[in-house]
């Protein structure tokens, strides 16, 4: 209770500082009253209506550390939340006041609250004691007076003590004075002379009354001792006595001393000493010594629950003779009391991208001291987005001051510091806790600037490719991110038509089988979309390279397998070991070790005749040629590729040993007699026109399957397929010939087709290459640019192989053919695609 009295005090103090800068408002209700009783309705005197009301956020904030009202936002009406007892709540304090302050928001305006409690007549006046005694010598002067003590009463008013009233006697009448403040007491005053002979006990009835409706009566019993006669009452040195005592201070801590003397001698001069009409609260924090005179603090002294405390002190000689005396001490304030922070509002979430001086909290600070030591200030972290601004009547706000970003701090534990001004300071914090809700301000994030994949050739249609991955800062659905292709080509195509994207984890898939040999690679476009509003994305180039597989056998461009009559190779019986009979040409469509080619003799008809080499495919004699040797021999030579696992394709080579010529330029063929039947056999000729009619129809074809195929690629094949037919080819050419040195070819190639006349009518004898950059292409073969024979080396190769067929093909001036003279034409093979139907002949 005595807590509650200093709050009241410490707040209708500081009411009355700030009396002029807050507008009050005062309602009163009396004590006692049943719980949810109506106090007042604030909508007039606020000046608002109701949907303000609630639309501000209108709230009660009590002063005291109990809420002993409530505010209806829906009627304005305040109702009583807790009875309230007037005399627990204030005590003697007149007037009762609670203090309340009613804040409204947006904009900020706060109303002073006063409710006065009215008391009710609850309480009977009560004495301190059932008797009082009092001895009294006989020779006391008439009117002598005699103070009696106060009858208490926790009511208030009216309600309180009005009047004294004392049983009807002959020696004593009862006075009733009041003191400055305007409380009543009650003085015995002698108005006969006491008789100890007569008389040696007086008992009276002290009655007490109030003044309520109805009224309440408390009594004591008066026993006066008439005394043998005592001359002299004890004297006072002083008749007040005032001391400051510091709050706090510990037990036993010495206050005053009081002191009285008496002219009497013996046991009417022995004085003692003691408290008169003082309050039960007072003699719980002092305490008189009877002997000495001595007041020391025996209780808990707090300047926040009494200032000041005035007590009467009796000092009565042995003779019954009594004076009195009045001490009064003040306490001191300590500054024993830290501020207390209330938090009124705040606002949490909090947006990330809330504007500058966006209000989050609204809080009050209080401190029970007094002066210094109740005054406050506020303070808050220096390295947040968030500052304080004070407003009136000691409330804060915490605002932002600077841009808010989630994805550096999602959430803020703001510590508010209130110090007041005493000495030591004390400070109380109080931790707010803000959080930040999301927007959406971050786009995703790829993991890398650019995204390179491999896919090998001839892949299963749904494989997967590879997997993009974004991230984005923001969270929920704002981090929520969807990958999509944008549109664009690969080859002639539409990229959708080539790979796919699943949307939800970014794999990248194949949609169909790729071949190495149309496509080496391709970039397609990704777009990564978050499902913010409005949505952010960002893009990245996937860049899918074809691994080439080893799908392609070795094609065999010389000599020709398609041929309804296969060519033969001369030979001279008597040539030498290491003699040059031809050489296999072959390409491979891969690439890299998939096209590096090797060369091996499978079968022949003597095996210890002839060899091929494994890189270059020149057939060589291993020994000399002799007589005894087959006219016929017939190889097989399987050509490899380097791949894994390897192709391979076949090519038979049918070498004829011939006698007559030993050197480069023959001057005359024997040829045995069987064989010049053979040339002289007109079928054959026949079926050498046929075959040419069936090639030359099938390279029509080609030819017009190969224009309707161009036309529809892009015009920069377009060019590069019209530069390559454009290329020269001339009887000099012969010169820029290029032969690999293990039978691959890299580039664009000439052929140049001689026909050896005599009994080989319309045989072919060697397909030459004339420039040194091709690239032959079929439906069996690809030449890969990534060829592994050099230039240098395919150039020295074709000088041999050209002085090879100009001395097997050519006959002396002097010798004429039997079936005509040999001729050569040539053909020029570029662009992608060569077949061998597009061989000519003459």
């Amino acid at each position: 209770m005595e807590t509650h009295h200093r709050q009241v005090c410490f707040f209708f103090l500081s009411f009355c500082m700030y009396g002029a800068i807050c507008k009050k408002i005062h309602y009163s209700v009396p004590e006692e009253r049943k719980t949810g009783s109506l106090v007042a309705n604030v909508l007039k005197d606020l000046k608002v209506d109701v949907k303000d009301l609630s639309a501000r956020k209108a709230q009660l904030v009590s002063k005291s550390s109990r809420q002993y009202f409530q505010l209806d936002s829906h009627s304005g009406n305040i109702i009583l939340k807790d009875k309230i007892d007037r005399e627990a709540l204030c005590g003697q304090n007149d007037p009762c006041l609670l203090l309340s302050e009613i804040v409204l928001e947006d904009p900020l305006k706060m109303y002073r609250i006063e409710v006065q409690i009215e008391d009710v007549n609850d309480n009977s006046p009560k004495f301190s004691k059932n008797q009082f005694i009092f001895e009294i010598p006989e020779q006391t002067h008439i009117n002598t007076r005699f103070p009696l003590e106060r009858a208490e009463d926790s009511d208030k008013g009216k309600n309180t003590v009005q009047n004294y009233t004392l049983s009807p006697n002959e020696h004593f009448r009862l006075d009733v004075p009041s003191h400055s403040d305007g409380t009543i007491y009650a003085d015995l005053v002698l108005e006969k002379q006491l008789d100890h002979e007569v008389e040696t006990l007086l008992f009276l009835i002290l009655s007490a009354v109030d003044g309520g409706i109805p009224q309440k009566t408390g009594t004591a019993q008066i026993i006066i001792e008439v005394l043998d006669a005592n001359d002299n009452a004890p004297q006072f040195n002083k008749a007040l006595y005032q001391v400051k005592l510091m709050e706090n201070s510990p037990l036993d801590t010495p206050v005053t001393r009081v002191e009285a003397r008496d002219k009497d001698i013996g046991a009417n001069a022995q004085i003692t000493y003691s408290f008169s009409q003082v309050q039960e609260k007072l003699l719980r924090s002092f305490m008189l010594n009877t002997n000495t005179g001595k007041l020391t603090v025996s209780g808990a002294i707090d300047y926040e629950e009494t200032s000041i405390y005035e007590m009467n002190i009796r000092a009565t000689d042995g003779g019954g003779l009594s004076a009195y005396c009045k001490v009064i001490v003040e306490v001191e304030d300590e500054n024993d009391n830290a501020p207390e922070v209330a938090i009124t509002s705040i606002t949490t979430p909090l947006p990330e991208d809330s504007p500058p001086d966006t209000v989050v909290a609204l809080f009050s600070v209080t401190d029970a001291d007094s002066g210094d030591n109740g005054r406050t200030a506020c303070t808050t972290e220096t390295n947040l987005p968030f500052i304080l601004k004070p407003t009136e009547n000691n409330y804060y706000q915490l605002v932002t001051q600077q841009p808010l970003d989630r994805e550096q701090a999602s959430e803020y534990n703001i510590t508010i510091t209130a110090t007041d001004r005493g000495s030591p300071r004390l400070t109380a914090t109080r931790i707010v806790h803000v959080h930040i809700s999301d927007v959406n301000d971050n786009p995703p994030v790829f993991e890398t600037k650019f995204y390179g994949m491999q896919l090998r050739e001839n892949n299963i249609p749904g494989l997967l490719i590879g997997s993009i991955h974004a991230v984005d800062l923001d969270t929920e659905q704002n981090a929520k991110v969807t990958y999509s292709l944008l549109p664009g080509k690969v080859s002639d195509g539409p990229t959708s038509s080539y790979v796919s994207i699943n949307s939800e984890t970014g794999n990248l898939y194949a949609i169909r089988s790729l071949d190495y040999e149309e496509i080496k690679d391709f970039h397609v476009t990704v777009r990564a979309q978050d499902s913010g509003s409005p949505p952010l994305s960002s893009e990245v180039i996937v860049r899918v390279h074809i691994v080439d597989e080893n799908d392609n056998a070795p094609f065999i461009l010389y000599p020709l397998q398609n041929s309804t009559s296969p060519s033969n190779d001369l030979v001279p019986r008597g040539a030498e070991a290491g003699y040059l009979v031809t050489k296999v040409v072959a390409v491979d469509r891969d690439s890299g070790q998939n096209s590096w080619l090797s060369y091996q003799l499978l079968k022949a008809t003597e095996l210890g005749l002839f060899a091929v080499g494994a890189q270059n495919g020149e057939v060589k004699t291993i020994r000399p040629v002799s007589s005894r040797d087959a006219f016929k021999q017939n190889l097989i030579v399987v050509v490899r590729d380097n791949g894994h696992p390897p192709q391979s394709s076949l090519v038979t080579l049918r070498i004829l040993l011939v006698d007559g010529f030993s050197d480069p330029y023959m001057k005359s063929v024997d040829l045995p007699k069987d064989e010049a039947v053979e040339e002289g056999d007109p079928s054959l000729t026949m079926y050498l026109i046929i075959c040419l009619s069936a090639i030359s129809t099938i390279f029509l074809i080609s030819v017009v399957m190969f224009i309707i195929m161009k036309i529809q690629k892009s015009k920069k094949f377009i060019g590069n397929y019209n530069s390559a037919l454009n290329h020269p080819v001339g009887p000099n050419s012969q010169g820029n010939c290029v032969d690999s040195g293990t039978g691959t070819l890299s580039q664009a190639y000439n052929y140049e087709v001689c026909l050896a006349g005599g009994s080989l009518n319309s045989e072919f004898r060697f397909l030459r290459p004339l420039f040194p950059v091709f690239s032959v292409e079929s439906s069996n073969a690809q030449v890969n640019p990534r060829s592994s024979a050099t230039s240098q080396e395919l150039h020295r190769s074709s000088e041999e192989s050209q002085h090879f067929i100009q001395g097997r093909a050519s006959l002396s001036e002097d010798s004429a053919p039997r079936s005509g003279a040999p001729g050569c034409t040539v053909n020029q093979a570029t662009g992608a695609n060569v077949n061998s139907d597009w061989l000519s002949y003459q």
